[in-house]
């Protein structure tokens, strides 16, 4: 179980305009039924009275009503069984103050009122005219003094924390979470304006921002709401919650559609559409959060900027809820887009091909020379070259393709190789290693029944030097065809298939090399490479392997590489959230079991993906001397293993911790 998810329910309940005492029962319907799934519940602007009552705010029934029903909302939030760990209750109303009248926000938890924040912009534009009734909150944190004696924290410069600060607790002392979350709040006209106070909020520590809005549908609003709220929660480096008025408000001029909204760091969590039903509730991964805003040093210049004004905090000690399953979709295999998987494809291969092509015209090279296994990697190498080639504007001869069978080349790859070379018009040629690889064993002394690791590499070192040597009589230079996934693990030999003149794969996964070949391979197919796709869907097809050993009696693929690492879903999924978002391998452990419960086609025991994740850490750390020197590549996504950008890392880390 882990404590470094906030969980948060936006609900848009029935609203009975006017009518405090059915608004605050159908708040407490909501209450009930999400109190113990959630860590903080949140309703609309003015929930309790509805946002369509104009004028009817100034009455003074009204007001006193709301006053009362808050004071019984906040008693009902503690007259449960177990409620000071109970989720908190945020509801919008219209309150008194000084002589004025805010439009409000007040955090309700375990009976007690945690603080109220007031709305700080106020629309009075188009069909907006809240400054009739109210008054701007531009408000540094003051007391307010509530009938009865009570005194709440009032002011728009308020961050609750929420949780405890519980360092004796084990699952605290994991997850770096310290069983805490600092959260701002703002009101609906806040978020559209140019400098917000959830941005403030959020450079003075504020990791989730919630949203309490009355936002109504025009044509194109929707999809700018979206933009709207994922660009706060990307600048900020924020969860971010929105919760909107729904249909039963008034329809006299306007119409709302209860649009709600969440985003985690600029990602789309989920939402319940305009006039859908239903409640939304998504966890927020902290450990996310915290780590973008500690590499984003540009966030952190921002709160010197702005950090004249003090902020206070003001403590919400509801424990959050440990999660035995996380709410949010986990794709099992984070790197591969799930939608618009052609246009991404094409984006990455454009700068795949871009690298390249920068490269050729700097070094004026005559060629460019491609070892072609038939297997994936190689085959994507392939394919960026031949567009780079063609975008120069050159013969597509200067792209050379050489083949090199060897002991464990099999029909099947050796065939699509020739196939694949055929149909882009490249200078094919075939040379055999295994005369050259026999003699340097018995240079060596190696036998050649010996099917060991000399045995193997003995094959890739004389291919990449195959390739090397060419490359220097031809003028050219050497494409290496190496992915992320082989380099996160190690899987090249050092100085074989590891070292090239320019790598076009480096940042490329090898659940993304899969995905892109077989995409750029139709779309190819599509435009003017007539026959590549039946040669594409066969190289797809074929098991990802070295082809270092003999193949089998039927000459099929005998070598699997992932009989000997494990899965590379597993390996990518274990990459991108290690080096993405710093994660403990028990967090990854944590989503990783649910991914495979969220993905049924993938059969993952929990055994197995404890073996593979040991595995990962192992490979990871004691093959760091191989990516210090490896070839220059275009970088394409978030993770890279590049030692000159985003992986410095001593060679000597002791990483038992890590496995243990």
């Amino acid at each position: 179980m882990l404590n470094n998810l906030f969980r948060v329910a936006a609900a848009t309940p029935r609203v009975h305009i006017g009518n405090v005492s059915k608004n605050c029962e159908e708040i407490k319907k909501i209450y009930d039924e999400f109190k113990n799934q959630a860590d903080v519940i949140i309703t609309p602007e003015l929930s309790m009275t509805g946002y369509t009552c104009a004028d009817l705010f100034s009455n003074r029934n009204l007001l006193n009503h709301t006053m009362s029903e808050l004071l019984k909302l906040a008693e009902y939030t503690g007259s449960h069984p177990e409620c000071e760990k109970s989720a908190a209750l945020v509801v919008g109303l219209p309150l008194e103050k000084d002589g004025e009248l805010f439009n409000c926000a007040a955090m309700l938890q375990n009976g007690k009122i945690i603080a109220i924040i007031p709305k700080t912009y106020l629309p009075n534009y188009g069909e907006f005219y809240e400054k009739r009734w109210f008054t701007a909150g531009r408000y540094d944190r003051t007391v307010m003094e509530l009938p009865g004696g009570e005194k709440v924290d009032f002011g728009n410069n308020i961050i609750i924390e929420m949780g405890t600060k519980d360092r004796t607790n084990k699952d605290n002392e994991n997850q770096n979470s310290n069983g805490s979350v600092n959260v701002g709040i703002e009101i609906c006209e806040d978020a559209w304006t140019t400098v917000s106070p959830g941005r403030l909020l959020a450079l003075n520590g504020a990791e989730i921002i919630l949203n309490l809005s009355a936002s109504n549908e025009v044509i194109g609003k929707e999809q700018f709401r979206r933009t709207l709220i994922g660009n706060t929660s990307s600048t900020c480096i924020c969860g971010y919650a929105y919760v909107s008025a729904g249909r039963y408000e008034s329809t006299s001029d306007l119409v709302f559609g209860g649009h709600n909204l969440m985003y985690e760091n600029g990602k789309l969590l989920g939402e319940i559409k305009p006039f859908e039903n239903g409640v939304l509730i998504k966890d927020f991964n902290l450990t996310k959060i915290r780590h973008d805003r500690i590499a984003n040093k540009s966030f952190s210049d921002c709160k010197r900027v702005f950090s004249e004004r003090e902020y206070v905090k003001v403590s919400c000690k509801k424990e959050l809820l440990k999660k035995e399953e996380i709410l949010a979709r986990i794709p099992i295999t984070p790197f591969v887009p799930s939608r618009n998987k052609l246009e991404r494809c094409l984006s990455i291969f454009q700068m795949q091909v871009a690298g390249l092509q920068r490269r050729i015209e700097t070094t004026n090279s005559k060629c460019i020379v491609v070892g072609v296994s038939g297997g994936l990697d190689s085959t994507l190498a392939l394919l960026v070259s031949a567009q780079a080639v063609k975008n120069i504007g050159l013969p597509a001869k200067t792209l050379m393709g050489i083949t090199m069978p060897g002991f464990g080349t099999t029909s099947r790859t050796r065939n699509n190789s020739t196939k694949l070379m055929k149909i882009l018009g490249c200078d094919a040629r075939e040379i055999s290693i295994v005369n050259s690889v026999r003699q340097h064993f018995k240079d060596i002394g190696q036998k050649e029944d010996v099917h060991d690791i000399t045995y193997e590499n003995c094959q890739a070192r004389e291919r990449t030097q195959i390739l090397m040597d060419v490359a220097n009589k031809e003028g050219g230079f050497v494409i290496g065809t190496g992915d992320l996934s082989e380099l996160a693990l190690g899987w090249c030999t050092y100085n074989g298939d590891h070292m090239s003149m320019y790598a076009v794969n480096t940042s490329i996964p090898k659940t993304l090399v899969k995905t892109l070949v077989d995409e750029i391979g139709h779309y190819m197919g599509k435009n003017g490479f007539e026959g590549i796709e039946t040669v594409i869907e066969d190289i797809v097809d074929t098991p990802v392997s070295p082809e270092l050993l003999p193949p089998n009696a039927d000459g099929t693929i005998a070598q699997k590489t992932e009989d000997t690492v494990g899965s590379y879903i597993l390996h990518d999924f274990f990459l991108y959230y290690t080096l993405r978002y710093g994660m403990s391998p028990e967090e990854i452990l944590f989503l990783c079991k649910n991914a495979v419960k969220q993905n049924e086609e993938f059969k993952f025991s929990d055994e197995e993906i404890m073996k593979w994740q040991k595995v990962f850490y192992t490979r990871f750390f004691r093959q760091q001397f191989k990516r210090n020197c490896m070839p220059d590549g275009v970088k394409v996504g978030t993770v890279s293993v590049s030692p000159r950008g985003d992986l410095r890392l001593a060679s000597e880390i002791e990483f038992e911790e890590f496995i243990n």
